[in-house]
């Protein structure tokens, strides 16, 4: 048999890149404008970017976001609603910031839109009555995150690898918030939105003489100024490869992630190399780390990684992945392996070439749309770029070659002084973690060095399911008490970010095994879930699902008035450690795919933790938490539910009532 001509085809010439250059002016004050004329849509954008160097806001970090939710809210020419109502006329979409603003439209509307913009960039109304709103939202928006992993994992490795005084370290606080006045929002402004280093990016179909005689007229009163530099010495790493851990005792999930930090800058020769080098090794769905996590491991959805470049800071390299509590330490091991094997094994033609291919790819389809056209002459004029940057950008890309991928994954990919930051359950995951012989360093949710987390402890002997029942029974009243209880009612408030105003929650359960939770707003229901004997159903935004099967016999089993009674009696239901939970040793008893927590010295429910699949098939620990217990007729009730139902929801009661409000009608 003939032997197949397996030769690969040789890749054609590159394509020829020409790419349109906008045209530019600048006014006195130090605004520079870049015009792209696009005449196929009746559509225009404008992108008003000030390019200051960062800087760091201390014990009043937050000033930066509440002034980007300042601007905007109206003019001193034009209340906030007038303001928007125009908008909306004109169905224009206008957004500002503490670093800019941006518009687009309708061109024949383009005159309007940019005097919009120009309006409440350049002369904000900075009110205390807005600024105690935001001050508001941004405060309820961080405790929302508190117990969310990867927000924690996020924050505390910027902490370690650039440092609490460094702009890309610092984090918002409600402490930091609290400590910030209108007074610091309007000086923000004063001192940091000014013209020079500022860009106005137009795009559309406009003609540059028109934009000129509009940009002039609107921001050439714009006092010429000039932002104050920081200079920030550049973080070390760290002096040899440890794990830093930090204890989340809600997570399913381990947070992991392989960080150092890089100073790299687009205008460096080792730009290129440095990001195709990414691409193989986390930054492409084909990388090494994530074919070995996800596709021959199963152990995550995905694993990535991504280099930063900055022209003032450092930067960071990092690779990063979720996985189950169970494989942590192993997925940290072939993680390291990986690192290892770009670093000391040349990459493959084949491998180096698809990634070529791909980001040769996106940039040929990106490059003739005038907003790319306007990005790149922009980045040119900020990042310090040669003016050919872009038209030689597939031939610097096809020029790296393998020994340049290794080259620069030594340099800049960190074997040996690697921070390994891995944020998860350390009662579950600690112990493999101990075993891979790295060093480990444990902090809290800040980045504050701590000791290492208590872990969990054996059940003693003679505690059993139902000896915990039995103390929990007592905690609450006594089995006395509790069997005169025919139904209960609880009504209460929560708030959510960005929301007008609370939310009413409303519970009610009866003895019959009848069972309402509703969340309203003004009287609308928001989400409700009902149990009504052998039927049940879930309504969200007004559509309603009749539960069925397992989520059925769920709701059922929830819908029971002190359904933790049921534990002592039901098969399969374990005690299996003393785990600390917010602070204090609980008795975990594991029933299926949830686990109940009871204080070991009050005796009282304190935590439930259901692991649930969400939409995207992900397993998610969605845990409620129980506290202030006061007394109802003989019978102590939790007043206060923390509640993670992708946001957390701080539901606090404010009437309890036992034996009365309750009806049939209720449940319908």
């Amino acid at each position: 048999m003939q032997a197949q001509d397996r030769t690969q085809p040789k890749p054609g010439p590159s394509p020829s890149i020409n790419i349109k250059k906008p045209e530019t002016f600048s006014l006195p004050n130090g605004l520079k404008v870049l015009v792209v004329e696009n005449h196929k849509l009746p559509r225009v954008s404008f992108s008003l970017t000030i390019d200051n160097a960062p800087y760091a806001e201390g014990n009043k970090k937050g000033v930066d976001d509440l002034t980007s939710s300042l601007i905007g809210n109206g003019s001193l020419k034009t209340p906030k609603d007038a303001f928007n109502e125009e908008i909306d006329f004109l169905g224009a979409n206008i957004n500002f910031y503490a670093s800019g603003a941006s518009a687009s439209g309708l061109s024949k509307y383009s005159g309007r839109i940019l005097e919009l913009m120009a309006e409440g960039a350049l002369t904000p109304n900075f009110t205390q009555e807005e600024f105690d709103k935001e001050k508001d939202k941004l405060i309820e928006g961080l405790k929302t995150q508190e117990k969310n992993v990867s927000v924690v994992a996020g924050r505390v490795e910027n902490v370690l690898a650039f440092g609490k005084n460094n702009p890309k370290g610092e984090y918002l606080s409600e402490e930091t918030i609290n400590n910030v006045s209108l007074a610091d929002v309007k000086d923000n402004y004063r001192t940091y939105f000014v013209p020079e280093h500022a860009y106005l990016v137009v795009v559309g179909d406009v003609k540059t003489k028109d934009v000129k005689k509009m940009v002039e007229k609107l921001f050439g009163s714009w006092v010429k100024a000039t932002a104050p530099r920081i200079e920030y010495s550049n973080p070390s790493n760290v002096q040899y490869t440890q794990i830093n851990f930090v204890d989340m005792p809600n997570a399913v999930q381990s947070e992991i992630s392989l960080i150092n930090t890089v100073s790299l800058k687009m205008a460096d020769p080792d730009f290129f190399p440095v990001i195709l080098a990414n691409q193989v090794f986390g930054g492409d769905f084909n990388s090494y780390l994530n074919m070995n996590l996800r596709e021959k491991h199963g152990w995550t959805y995905g694993a990535r990684s991504s280099v930063g470049f900055d022209k003032y800071l450092n930067s960071m390299f990092k690779a990063n992945s979720q996985v189950r509590n169970a494989v942590t330490d192993s997925a940290v091991v072939e993680a390291l392996k990986e690192l290892k094997r770009i670093r000391t094994e040349k990459v493959s033609d084949e491998m180096l070439n698809s990634v070529k291919a791909g980001y040769i790819g996106r940039f040929v389809m990106q490059v003739e749309k005038p907003a790319t056209v306007a990005r790149y002459a922009l980045n040119i004029e900020t990042e310090g770029l040669p003016a050919n940057f872009y038209e030689n950008y597939i031939k610097n890309i096809n020029a790296v070659t393998a020994d340049d991928i290794m080259r620069v994954a030594n340099k800049y990919f960190l074997a040996d002084n690697l921070r390994i930051v891995v944020t998860g359950k350390g009662s579950e995951v600690l112990a493999g973690l101990e075993k891979l012989n790295i060093p480990i360093f444990y902090f809290d949710k800040y980045g504050n060095p701590t000791e290492k987390p208590a872990m969990k402890k054996p059940v003693p002997a003679g505690v059993t399911v139902k000896s915990i029942v039995d103390n929990y029974v007592a905690a609450i009243g006594g089995a006395k008490a509790i069997k005169t209880v025919k139904s209960i009612a609880l009504i209460g408030s929560t708030k959510i970010p960005q929301a007008p105003m609370p939310l009413d929650y409303k519970s009610k359960a009866d003895a019959k095994g009848k069972m309402l939770v509703e969340l309203s707003m003004q009287g609308m229901s928001i989400m409700k879930q009902v149990v009504n004997g052998n039927t049940a159903y879930m309504m969200q935004q007004g559509q309603k699902k009749s539960l069925e099967g397992d989520d059925l016999a769920k709701a059922k089993e929830s819908a029971v008035l002190f359904n933790e009674t049921l534990l002592a009696t039901k098969n399969g239901v374990k005690v299996t450690a003393v785990e600390p939970i917010n602070g204090s040793d609980a008795y975990a008893v594991v029933d299926g795919d949830t686990t109940y927590y009871f204080d070991v010295k009050s005796g009282l429910k304190t935590a439930e933790a259901t692991s649930e699949e969400d939409e995207s098939g992900k397993k998610a620990s969605r845990v409620t938490y129980f506290n202030d217990y006061r007394d109802v007729k003989g019978v102590k009730v939790p007043f206060n539910t923390i509640m993670n139902v992708g946001i957390e929801l701080d539901i606090k009661i404010s009437e309890a009532k036992i034996n009365e409000g309750v009806s049939d009608a209720d449940f319908q």
